[in-house]
């Protein structure tokens, strides 16, 4: 957030936040509601009795003045305390974070007056209220001498804070400075979402004073009750589109009303229909007793709207500010100013944000352990294909030995074939591969070897010992044994030897004597 109290446009990003607009286009169609008493629903008011009437229908009335929803309200633009002010949640109408700035009031100040003298008498009065403000800011003549120059400066410093009253001559009433006066210098403008709601979708917002897990809790009993209030008609469904928990304990639940026709096709109610029956005083004292303090339309505003709200600055808000606000409007497209007015609302949008960076936070937690979950899910999976193949191995060396066997059997008393006689070359082949001094069997000494030094450090270090499969401690066995009949079979050859060579130096020498002493 960047915020400038001095006079210079500031700005507040507040990604996915809403603005409030209690608006609702003018209902040419009408439909009553049949009488209905609504039960006791728990934790959200007393019971209940709606007004006797038809069902809802879609068609021109023929008296739309005496219809329930004939009643033409406008859209205006005027930025009232009609939303958050009072309960202070910054409950909206339009956008999904909810950070508004308040309903829109009455369109008298877009659209011309129609009574005598309208225009005339409001602009005379807001010429005299400026000429009075200006009086109490720059000259007043209360004591008509040189104190009233220091209430002129007390005056600018209440006009800047937004409280208090200015006095600026004995015979006229002080002028009152709220935060709404242009000398005000605790104001700010920031951004948030323009909704993509229709009004075809026929979502409406209550805002509970109760907690989100309470109203989740009783969450159907709340949709029966909100039914007998609307008439309690067969043919109408009340259907919850979200529940979202807002500061101060507060819930925004966001409902839609669907209408079933006798051919069996369903379709909504317009959300500025739903809109105009709940804000109608016998339907809003029922919905009080529910815990509903207020009822939002969730209807996005026109292009044209849009226009008209960019091109007349709120009230309080410099023109030039406002300008500069929209010039530095991150995303024209998806954002749209919007001014705030002192520290109260301020701390209301901060207190929103925070709560939907605890929503955030929330959902990133459960996004993590789903996360984790999948990873443990993921490990044990891959150690069951490691234990299922090696169970495939398992399976596949006995289905062999049966077929080998098997395969013996069959063979038994048959004369050695052509191709069987093939294989038997082979297989003498890779035998004597196996059992050659340089090749294989060399490997396998040495690896054993290796294996028995690392045993011996292992067992050293960690007394920690390698086991060799009993297999393949026979084969090493087997193979030492024919090293040593080996060794012992060539020492036997060297003995003979040695001893056939000590026979003939001794045949040598006799036959030596044997002729010297003949000669002699």
């Amino acid at each position: 957030m960047a915020f400038n109290f001095g006079g210079a446009a500031g700005n507040a990003s507040l990604s996915g936040t809403g603005f409030g607009a209690a608006t609702t286009t003018s209902a040419s169609t009408g439909f009553g509601f049949g009488s209905g008493s609504a039960g006791a629903f728990g934790g959200f008011g007393a019971t209940t009795t709606a007004g006797t009437g038809s069902s809802f229908s879609f068609s021109t009335p023929a008296n739309a003045g005496a219809s329930l929803f004939g009643n033409t309200q406008n859209k205006g633009f005027g930025f009232s305390s009609a939303l958050g002010t009072s309960a202070g949640t910054g409950f909206s109408a339009l956008g999904g974070a909810g950070l508004g700035f308040g309903g829109f009031t009455g369109i008298s100040g877009i659209q011309p007056q129609t009574q005598q003298g309208g225009v005339f008498s409001q602009q005379a009065s807001h010429s005299s209220q400026l000429y009075n403000t200006a009086s109490a800011l720059s000259a007043p003549s209360v004591l008509n001498d040189e104190r009233d120059s220091i209430l002129a400066r007390w005056n600018q410093l209440q006009a800047f804070w937004g409280a208090g009253k200015g006095y600026f001559t004995s015979s006229a009433p002080p002028v009152e400075f709220s935060q709404e006066n242009p000398f005000c210098r605790f104001k700010a403008v920031g951004y948030s979402c323009v909704p993509g709601v229709k009004d075809e979708d026929g979502l409406v917002a209550l805002a509970l004073s109760k907690r989100e897990s309470d109203v989740r809790a009783q969450q159907q009993q709340l949709v029966e009750s909100l039914h007998k209030v609307l008439g309690g008609v067969p043919t109408l469904t009340v259907n919850v589109e979200g529940v979202r928990a807002l500061p101060d304990d507060q819930t925004e639940v966001i409902v839609y009303l669907v209408e079933r026709s006798p051919n069996g096709t369903s379709k909504r109610v317009p959300a500025s229909t739903l809109y105009s029956f709940m804000e109608q005083m016998n339907v809003k004292n029922q919905l009080q007793q529910l815990s509903v303090f207020m009822t939002v339309s969730r209807t996005a505003l026109t292009p044209a709207q849009l226009k008209q709200l960019l091109q007349n600055p709120p009230a309080g808000v410099d023109p030039i500010i406002w300008e500069q606000a929209k010039v530095d409007n991150p995303d024209p497209e998806k954002l749209i100013p919007v001014p705030m007015v002192g520290f109260r609302e301020l701390l209301r949008r901060l207190k929103i944000q925070d709560q939907m960076s605890k929503q955030h936070q929330t959902r990133v937690d459960i996004i993590s352990n789903d996360i984790s979950e999948l990873q443990r899910n993921q490990a044990t999976t891959a150690a069951k294909i490691t234990q299922y193949k090696r169970k495939l191995m398992d399976l596949s060396h006995r289905v062999l030995q049966v077929l080998i066997k098997q395969e013996v059997q069959r063979k038994s008393g048959y004369a050695i074939q052509l191709d069987e006689e093939h294989l038997r070359v082979q297989l003498e082949t890779i035998q004597s591969e196996l059992n050659a001094p340089t090749q294989f069997k060399g490997r396998l000494n040495e690896l054993m070897s290796q294996i028995r030094m690392q045993n011996h450090f292992g067992a050293v270090r960690s007394e920690e010992r390698y086991r060799v499969d009993a297999d393949l401690l026979r084969e090493i066995k087997q193979h030492l044994k024919h090293q040593q009949e080996g060794l012992s079979h060539l020492i036997s050859v060297i003995k003979d030897d040695l001893d056939d060579i000590r026979t003939v130096e001794d045949g040598l020498q006799d036959s030596v004597h044997g002729r010297s002493s003949k000669l002699n």
